[in-house]
């Protein structure tokens, strides 16, 4: 499944929404929380601008959550398999 929300939605944010969505519930009913699979702010991090350079990083991060396979992407793309 492929999501290209708005860049602005935060990366862990995205994750999140794409979950929820996949089993029909609200993103705050899901268990266990992100944060005990992953720090969502470092993941929100690896793709923001730096500071010297307004373009956003590229690259992929891949992780397991809730039974998927969770690939999130620099172009703002949320894969679960």
């Amino acid at each position: 499944m492929n999501d290209t929300r708005s860049a602005f939605t935060k990366p862990s944010l995205r994750v999140l929404e794409e979950i929820a969505d996949a089993e029909d519930v609200s993103p705050a009913a899901l268990e266990p929380p992100l944060n005990e699979v992953i720090d969502p702010t470092a993941l929100d991090r690896l793709f923001e601008p730096t500071a010297t350079d307004d373009s956003a990083r590229g690259g992929r991060v891949s992780f397991k959550y809730r039974g998927y396979g969770v690939t999130v992407t620099s172009n703002g793309t949320v894969e679960l398999e």
